[in-house]
C-alpha cells in the first residue's frame, strides 16, 4: 500500500514540476483540456498558443485551411465574413522591423464611417486621455503632472503616423505605452486608430452625410464678396499702356 502511496506522489510531484515553466506569461502545460473546454474549437481563438508570434507562414497556413474558407453554398457559417477579420492572430512580432512592416502593410478592415469613429472616440476617452488629452496634444493628466513626459502630438509629430503602425503600438506597446492588447479587442483598437485620425487632422470632428459618410470640407472657402471685374479702359485707348515708352 505504501509502495502505491509512494508512486502516486511521485508521479503527481513529476507532472506538477514539468508543468511549471519559468515564463511569467506562460500558462504552462495543459492536462486534460477537454475537461474544460468544447471539443468544437474554432481554428482562429486564441488558446493560448503563442497567439501573436505565428509568423507569416503559419498564418498563411491557417488561412488555407477548410475552416478559413467561405462556408458552401446552402450551408450555416460559424462566423460573419465582417468579424473575420478580427479573428485572425496578429502576425507582426514586437520588433522595430515589423513595427516599420506594420505601417507599410497594415490596414484598418474597418469602413471610415461616423459609427466607427464615434466608437474609438469613445473608447480613446476612456483609455487614452489620461496620457494622450482630450484633443491628442500629449497633455493628459499624467503628462501636466509630471509623472510622463515627452509624449508628443497627434496634429504635430504624429500627423502622418500611419495606421498600421498606430495598431501595432496599441496591440504591442511602445517605448513607455504599454500593450492595450489585453484591454482592448481587435475591433476596438482598430476604432481607436480611426478617431485617432481625427485627432491628426486637428481634433474636429468631420461632418457626415445622411449615410454616415465623413463630408470632404472643400478646397477652397466659399467666399460672400462679390467678385471684382478688371477694370476697363476708355473707348480708343486700348493698347496705349502696351505702347507706353518707360
Amino acid at each position: 500500500m505504501k509502495t502505491i502511496q509512494h508512486t502516486l506522489l511521485a508521479t503527481f510531484a513529476a507532472v506538477w514540476m514539468t508543468a511549471c515553466v519559468t515564463d511569467p506569461n506562460s500558462p504552462g502545460l495543459e492536462y486534460m483540456p477537454d475537461m474544460y473546454r468544447s471539443p468544437a474549437v474554432e481554428a482562429y481563438v486564441d488558446y493560448g498558443q503563442e497567439p501573436y508570434e505565428v509568423g507569416e507562414e503559419v498564418a498563411r497556413a491557417q488561412r488555407n485551411t477548410p475552416s478559413s474558407r467561405k462556408p458552401a453554398p446552402g450551408s450555416i457559417p460559424y462566423r460573419g465574413e465582417d468579424q473575420l477579420a478580427f479573428a485572425l492572430p496578429y502576425a507582426y512580432a514586437q520588433t522595430v522591423e515589423d513595427y516599420e512592416r506594420a505601417g507599410l502593410e497594415l490596414s484598418s478592415p474597418l469602413i471610415t464611417n461616423q459609427a466607427n469613429i464615434e466608437a474609438g472616440q469613445r473608447v480613446y476617452e476612456a483609455m487614452c486621455t489620461q496620457c494622450h488629452g482630450v484633443e491628442g496634444k500629449g497633455d493628459g493628466a499624467l503628462s501636466r503632472n509630471g509623472h510622463i513626459a515627452g509624449i508628443p502630438s497627434y496634429s504635430d509629430k504624429l500627423k502622418d503616423l500611419p495606421e498600421g503602425k498606430m495598431y501595432h503600438t496599441l496591440t504591442w506597446g511602445k517605448g513607455l505605452m504599454g500593450s492595450h492588447a489585453s484591454q482592448l479587442s481587435q475591433r476596438q483598437r482598430w476604432e481607436v486608430v480611426e478617431y485617432i485620425k481625427v485627432l491628426q487632422k486637428g481634433a474636429e470632428m468631420p461632418d457626415f452625410d445622411e449615410n454616415g459618410m465623413p463630408i470632404a470640407p472643400s478646397d477652397e472657402p466659399e467666399s460672400e464678396d462679390e467678385p471684382v471685374s478688371a477694370p476697363v479702359a476708355p473707348s480708343g485707348m486700348e493698347g496705349m499702356a502696351d505702347n507706353a515708352q518707360y
